[in-house]
């Protein structure tokens, strides 16, 4: 014990891996928009696409591994709800799974969600397991805007 609080203060007393006085951070490089602080940003207004589902093609994915982006109006589509989901109508298709996309035909919901990971991960039910039920916890539509910060993700 009585090292470790050597060791802390002879690194304190150093200045290693210390701001050193005079080494202000100015406030536009506080951020990652390289604005002031003191500013309030302003984001461009946008609307979600209008397009009807099952006439708009997919959309890329943010990153390898990430939920595909709902590409039509989910207008009236929403909220979903213990014994209304609306997505299902359309893409709970279990038939469908792993055939390749076709155009017009909406994205059938993957083996995945028909899988209780957490008691029976083997097993494929005929349903829609309750934690992947509400589509929009994971999916979510897509409007075109500009980011307000770059992303090399």
């Amino acid at each position: 014990m009585k090292m470790k609080l050597l060791m802390s203060l002879i690194v304190v007393s150093l200045g290693v891996g210390g701001a050193q006085a005079g080494d202000a951070v100015s406030d536009t490089d506080m951020g990652l928009s390289h604005t002031s602080v003191f500013d309030t940003p302003d984001p461009q207004a946008f609307t979600y696409s209008n397009a009807f589902p099952g006439s708009s093609g997919t959309l890329d994915r943010s990153f390898p591994q990430a939920p595909p982006q709902i590409p039509h109006s989910v207008e009236g589509l929403l909220p979903i709800k213990a014994h209304a989901n609306s997505c299902q109508g359309c893409h709970d298709q279990p038939s469908r799974i792993g055939m390749e996309k076709m155009a017009g035909l909406p994205t059938p919901i993957p083996a995945s969600h028909y899988t209780d990971l957490r008691r029976e991960p083997d097993k494929v039910t005929g349903k829609v397991i309750g934690a992947r039920y509400i589509c929009t916890q994971c999916h979510a539509p897509q409007a075109d805007v500009k980011p307000l910060v770059d992303n090399k993700f």
